[in-house]
C-alpha cells in the first residue's frame, strides 16, 4: 500500500505502547462533576440552571450563545450545588457547573432516536450536531456544526476524517476505530449528507495497521469513502497537512481548509455524530487516554465530562511516582495543568503524567543557526525569526516572517538543540497580533 504524507514533520518517540491493545473500560460513576459552560473555540455558553435544580442525564444545562458557540449538557443526574469559577488547562479559570450525582443516571426525556441518516435532511442533521454540543473532539474543540456550515461561496467537495492520531502516547482514537468503527463510517456519511459532498477520506497512520484494516471492512459498503494509508510521521494529522496528504491540494496562507474545497474532521467527532443521530445523546462523555510514566495502570478510559482529571488518574491506579508535570492533551499540542483539580472537558483526548525529569524545563541557550527548525516546519514558516521579533516585542515583523500560518505542532521546539521555546514565543505573538486586530477593528 502506498503511504501518503506531507513535507517536513518529525518522528519523536510514539510511546504507544502503555495502552494502544487496552480496551475502552467505562469509567467508574462520579459522585460530583464539574461542568465547564465553555469547552469550545467561541462565545462561552450560558447558564440556564440554578443552584438547587435537579438535572438529567443529556439535559442542557448552558446555552450557546451565538452561532460560534456550542451548549453544553449535564453528563449525570443530580442536583445543582453551585456555579463558580474553576481551574482549566493552561492555568486560567472557567466557570462551572458542579453538579452532586444522585446515582441514578435518570436520562432526560429529550434524548431520542433521531431517525436514519436516509430519513434525515441536511439541515436537519446540523441541527441535531448543534443541540447536541458536538464540537472537535480531537483537542480543537471548534463547533462542529460551523465547520458543516461554509460560506456559499466557499465550494465544499471532500471531508477527511483524521484518524491519524499522531501525538505520542494518545491511543483514544485506535481503540475507537477497532471498538466501534460503524459509528466512524455513519458519522462521516452523516456530514457528508449534511454538506452535500460526495467524497470523504478516513486517514490513518501505518503504525495502526489493525485500523485501517478494519475501517476499510467498516466503509466497503460505501464507495465514496476510502479509506487511506499515512506514513507515521508528526504532525500528520494536522488539517492542512492531512488535506494535502490525501488531495495534494495546498490550502493557502492565511486561508482554511475550505479555501481548499475540504472540511476535516477527527474520527471521535464522527462517532459523536452517528451517536447523537442514533440515541439523541449529545456529548456527555468522551474516551481519555490516562498514560505516562507517572500512572501506575494506564487505561482507555470512556470518561464523563467534569470529572476531574485526579479521579481519572484514581482509577487508573493513582500516581507511580511524584509527578513533575501533568499535561491535558498529547505532549506535542497538549497543555500542562497546574492542579489535577482541571477536569476531563470535550477536548480532552489524553491525560499525560510525567516524572520529574521529563517534565522539568531544559535551560534554554543561544541560537546557534542550524536550521532545523526551518527544515522540519510543516508550515513553511522560519520559527528562530518569529521568536526573536517576539522577544522583542515586534509584532510587525512577526506577522510578517507568518508568525499566523504556525499550526502549533510544536516541532520546533522539539528539535531546537539550544532548547529554545519556539512554540511558546509564537504562541505569544499570534495572541498578540489577534489582541492588536480587535482592537484596531
Amino acid at each position: 500500500m502506498s503511504l501518503l504524507t506531507f513535507k517536513g514533520g518529525i518522528h519523536p518517540p510514539e510511546s504507544k505502547e502503555y495502552t494502544e491493545h487496552l480496551p475502552i473500560e467505562v469509567a467508574a460513576a462520579p459522585h460530583v462533576v464539574m461542568i465547564p459552560i465553555q469547552q469550545h473555540i467561541g462565545a462561552p455558553a450560558e447558564a440556564i440552571v440554578q443552584v438547587g435544580d435537579r438535572v438529567l442525564v443529556g439535559e442542557k444545562i448552558g446555552e450557546a450563545k451565538g452561532f460560534v458557540s456550542a451548549p453544553v449538557h449535564s453528563s449525570v443526574s443530580g442536583i445543582v450545588k453551585d456555579i463558580a469559577m474553576r481551574p482549566a488547562a493552561g492555568g486560567n479559570e472557567v466557570l462551572a457547573i458542579i453538579i452532586e450525582s444522585d446515582g441514578k443516571d435518570e436520562v432526560h426525556p429529550s434524548v431520542s432516536p433521531k431517525g436514519s441518516i436516509e430519513s434525515l435532511s441536511g439541515k436537519e442533521i446540523i441541527q441535531i450536531i448543534q443541540e447536541a454540543g458536538i464540537v472537535g473532539m480531537g483537542g480543537a474543540t471548534f463547533p462542529t456544526h460551523v465547520k458543516l456550515s461554509p460560506p456559499p461561496e466557499k465550494s465544499i467537495d471532500t471531508i477527511i476524517l483524521n484518524g491519524a492520531e499522531c501525538e505520542p502516547y494518545l491511543t483514544a482514537d485506535h481503540r475507537l476505530m477497532l471498538e466501534t468503527p460503524e459509528n466512524v463510517v455513519d458519522g462521516l456519511r452523516a456530514m457528508m449528507k449534511a454538506v452535500g459532498v460526495k467524497k470523504g477520506y478516513i486517514g490513518i497512520e501505518s503504525n495502526k495497521p489493525d485500523a485501517i484494516e478494519t475501517m476499510k471492512k467498516a466503509a466497503s459498503a460505501y464507495p465514496e469513502i476510502e479509506v487511506v494509508g499515512l506514513q507515521t510521521k508528526y504532525p500528520q494529522g494536522a488539517e492542512k497537512q492531512l488535506i494535502f496528504a490525501c488531495t495534494k491540494r495546498e490550502v493557502p496562507s492565511g486561508g482554511l481548509p475550505m479555501d481548499a474545497g475540504v472540511i476535516v474532521n477527527n474520527v471521535g467527532t464522527a462517532a459523536q455524530v452517528a451517536i447523537a443521530i442514533k440515541t439523541g445523546m449529545p456529548l456527555i462523555e468522551r474516551i481519555t487516554t490516562v498514560t505516562g510514566k507517572g500512572v501506575k495502570n494506564p487505561r482507555n478510559l470512556m470518561i464523563k465530562i467534569g470529572v476531574p482529571i485526579k479521579e481519572a488518574i484514581e482509577q487508573c491506579g493513582g500516581y507511580a511516582l511524584t509527578p513533575g508535570k501533568i499535561i491535558s492533551g498529547g505532549p506535542m499540542m497538549g497543555l500542562a495543568v497546574k492542579t489535577d483539580e482541571v477536569v476531563i472537558g470535550k477536548g480532552s483526548s489524553g491525560v499525560l503524567v510525567f516524572d520529574e525529569v521529563e517534565g522539568a524545563l531544559p535551560e534554554e541557550s543561544q541560537c546557534i543557526r542550524c536550521a532545523k527548525c526551518v527544515d522540519i516546519c510543516p508550515a513553511f514558516i522560519q520559527p528562530i525569526f518569529i521568536s526573536l521579533y517576539t522577544k522583542k516585542n515586534k509584532l510587525k515583523e512577526a506577522e510578517a516572517y507568518r508568525a499566523m500560518d504556525c499550526i502549533e505542532c510544536g516541532s520546533c521546539s522539539y528539535v531546537c538543540p539550544a532548547k529554545i521555546e519556539l512554540l511558546k514565543d509564537i504562541r505569544t505573538a499570534k495572541q498578540r497580533i489577534l489582541a492588536k486586530r480587535r482592537k484596531k477593528a
